[in-house]
């Protein structure tokens, strides 16, 4: 859409330019930051070998996937006042597209095909791919690019550095299962890389993508009004998604593998940017992986899009492990995102500003707190130090001081600020009428909220036009004037997650917000799930409500795997357990563990394939209509602001 429009138009026609108080901070910004350092600028394109001809990707059939072009706009030599200075920065960085040489005759990247990088390490007899990207599309190409100019090379191993799906999701475009199975490929993973891949992209598998939507700007188009960059890379590919199992799991804090002739050592590090993510040493070559653990951007301890929150502690520990262990001779350091290092003068600083940002927000943010600041305080009071903020590598694009500094808090002490009122408050929709009420209606609160957003104290007017909204969903005029607040914050926060979840949520209010896409289990992923998996996650759509009073169990025996399970219904939850049999079930089925993969992906029941003539059952087949009768299927377009989503 925005690639059609000059970059200088809003894609909606409610839009609003950059204040005068907006301008003025960016032009602050370009004075106080240290501009003058190249150095990125050079890494970044250091190695470049080729690009495709076109910047589009397609599926196969013809839809597209993945389209660099809708951020040429950052190419233009502008500077865009709707753009914090720093991100624009960054941004422009995040163009790199093609295939890179890192380490001669060994390492070489592809950047800018997806989120994430694709990393290829020549061995003996073929490639070595450290992840794998986020779609089989962006993977494949990816993968072509690189024999097209390296020559066509097989691939022997896959090293999913950690368990987010911009890592190891693209696995079928670049080998298939066959080929796993046969052990012609290995796939090398982290310990507990499965058991995090699937409860964090499962169980909470819907909200996260409606909030990833947010987070990554999803629902905005491309231009300097909207998404302009992801931080760790441009946006998120919307091809198709696989899982393959590890064949291998590194399980030792250490571990050396010797991987079609190269040597590597692998470090686990749990407890960071994922609950199980891995380095990677060449001791050979003096080349670092340092995975998503060191990028060019501070990340987050919090991701908006909903995950557990990290130990910045740990993370910070993690990387001086690293840097003692490895960075004090390290040539070469390379990551799953942005672009490389070189030299060890360089690394050592770069590892070293990571390291000490980590560590500084958790404890200061702590300092803070043993004096009383609340989770509801400490993004005001938290500050970065200066010696970090003149630092490009430790820049707030991914996380931001404000929502990592309010995780490190909630990490330790929780969400209650101890004070009472808030330990169990009302929902917003209960109490903000009585608000608006008191602050004499609608009117009064649009008018200050007008008066205070024409003298640039956005956040004010955001505390009050938001009690307005949540009493009166349909005040659309109040509802533009929040979008215009949220408008003018996007465009001065640093932080490329911040940014795109004001400025989606602008476009929301404005519009209504997009039906949501829900995503399938792919055949893959149907197989890669555990059967205990797969039912946790169909507890988690289980309506209490419907569910209360209803006590059964079943016993499901699947010959091809040689597993049992119970699984049983009794207090309005759905509960399991493998290895057991329980003697008083209600239904016993019988079905190999193949014929449950229609099911986990939604394309069947256990009721339809029993009455397909697919596995047994003895006792009572009515059970599973009980079942069925109480399982939610989940809206991924459920409304998040009110008033955006039409009610039924």
């Amino acid at each position: 859409m925005c690639s059609q429009l000059s970059a200088q138009e809003h894609f909606n026609a409610k839009g609003s330019e950059p204040s005068p108080f907006t301008t003025e901070l960016q032009q602050q910004l370009r004075l106080s930051l240290p501009f003058e350092d190249r150095r990125d600028f050079e890494e970044s394109q250091r190695g470049f070998i080729a690009a495709p001809d076109s910047k589009q990707i397609l599926g196969a059939s013809g839809n597209i996937v993945w389209d660099m072009s809708r951020y040429d706009f950052l190419l233009d030599g502008s500077d865009y006042n709707s753009i914090h200075p720093s991100l624009q920065r960054q941004a422009t960085l995040n163009m790199n597209f093609g295939l890179y040489e890192v380490v001669p005759d060994f390492i070489y990247q592809v950047r800018g095909f997806d989120l994430s990088n694709m990393t290829l390490v020549k061995g003996n007899s073929g490639w070595i791919i450290f992840d794998v990207m986020l779609t089989t599309e962006t993977a494949a190409a990816a993968l072509a690019l690189a024999n097209e100019h390296l020559g066509d090379l097989p691939v022997r191993a896959v090293v999913y550095s950690h368990s987010h799906a911009d890592h190891y999701a693209g696995i079928l475009g670049v080998v298939d299962e066959a080929m796993v199975e046969n052990g012609s490929v290995e796939i090398i993973a982290p310990a507990g890389f499965m058991q995090e891949a699937i409860s964090e992209s499962v169980y909470a598998g819907n909200a996260m993508g409606r909030r990833a939507g947010l987070q990554y700007g999803s629902v905005i188009p491309s231009s300097p009004f909207g998404q302009v960059d992801s931080a760790i890379g441009k946006g998120l590919a919307l091809g198709s998604r696989s899982l393959v199992a590890p064949t291998l799991l590194i399980t030792e804090e250490f571990e050396e593998h010797i991987i079609d002739g190269v040597s590597i050592v692998f470090q686990n590090t749990p407890g960071t940017e994922a609950p199980a993510e891995m380095n990677a040493w060449f001791p050979q070559q003096k080349v670092f992986w340092a995975a998503e653990n060191i990028t060019a951007t501070v990340h987050n301890i919090y991701t908006l899009r909903g995950a557990l929150v990290r130990d910045a502690l740990q993370w910070s520990k993690q990387i001086n492990q690293a840097l003692y262990r490895y960075g004090l001779t390290a040539e070469v350091m390379v990551s799953s995102h942005n672009w490389p290092r070189w030299g060890n003068a360089r690394i050592q600083q770069v590892m070293r500003a990571q390291r000490d940002a980590y560590a500084n927000l958790n404890n200061q943010v702590l300092n803070l707190a043993n004096q009383g600041i609340t989770i509801n305080e400490i993004h005001n009071e938290y500050k970065v130090p200066n010696s970090l903020q003149q630092q490009w590598s430790v820049r707030q694009y991914h996380g931001s001081e404000f929502h990592n500094s309010r995780a490190v808090l909630n990490r330790y002490l929780g969400y209650w600020d101890g004070n009472p009122a808030t330990l169990a408050p009302l929902s917003p929709e209960d109490s903000a009428p009585l608000f608006v009420e008191m602050m004499g209606g609608a009117q009064v609160i649009i008018e200050r909220a007008t008066e205070l957003a024409n003298r640039g104290e956005y956040r004010l007017a955001m505390e009050i036009l938001n009690k307005l909204i949540y009493a009166e969903p349909g005040n659309q005029t109040g509802k533009d004037l929040l979008a215009t607040v949220f408008e003018q914050l996007g465009y001065q926060y640093e932080s490329a997650s911040m940014r795109n979840v004001f400025l989606s949520s602008a476009q929301e209010l404005r519009n209504g917000a997009a039906p949501g896409r829900r995503r399938p289990t792919s055949a893959s992923q149907a197989r890669a799930m555990t059967t205990s998996q797969w039912w946790d996650a169909v507890g988690t759509r289980v309506d209490s409500s419907l569910a209360d009073g209803m006590d059964y169990i079943i016993n499901l025996i699947t010959p091809d795997t040689e597993q049992n399970f119970v699984i049983e219904m009794s207090g309005a939850t759905l509960s399991n357990i493998e290895g057991f049999l329980a003697e008083d079930a209600d239904l016993t089925i019988t079905m190999e563990r193949s014929d449950l993969e229609a099911i986990i992906m939604g394309t069947a029941s256990l009721l339809s394939q029993l009455e397909a003539g697919i596995g047994s059952s003895q006792g009572d087949t009515d059970v599973l209509r009980q079942l069925d009768s109480v399982l939610i299927e989940f809206d991924p377009g459920f409304e998040v602001l009110p008033g955006t989503v039409p009610v039924n």
